[in-house]
Order: structure tokens, then sequence, then C-alpha cells
């Protein structure tokens, strides 16, 4: 009769599963940081690239100089 595994096949498979959860946090970690550096470097290039269309961004209708949303209705 077969009554499952020792109590030491269920430790090693215990400590396997265990290996396994770390390692796939550490990676998760790993690409979470390269995806918040990829992040950081299009945002800085987008500001570069903002300021060399002479303000092409997008510009708020309350705060825009003279002819937004405040000027027209306010």
């Amino acid at each position: 009769m077969c009554l499952g595994p020792s109590p030491s096949e269920k430790r090693a498979a215990a400590a396997q599963r265990e290996a396994a959860d770390v390692a796939k946090r550490e990676e998760a970690e790993k690409r979470a940081g390269q995806k918040r550096e990829d992040i950081m470097e299009a945002l800085e290039a987008s500001t570069v690239r903002r300021g060399m269309r002479g303000g092409m961004g997008r510009r708020s209708l309350f705060r825009a100089g003279g002819g937004g949303f405040m000027g027209r209705f306010g």
C-alpha cells in the first residue's frame, strides 16, 4: 500500500517550492527596477524634447497665459 510521500520528501518539496518562490520574486523585482529606469529615461527625454519644441507640450486650460478657460469664461 502506498501511503504518500514520506516526511523527508515533503520537507524537500517544500524547500524546493520556497527556493522557486524566492527566485521568482527576485526576478520580478529585477524587472520592476528595469522598468522604473526605462520610465525615468523616457520622462527625461520627453522633458528635453518638449523644451526644444518651443512649448508645444500639454498646457492647462486654467493656467494658459491669457487665452485659457478662465480668460474666456472666468
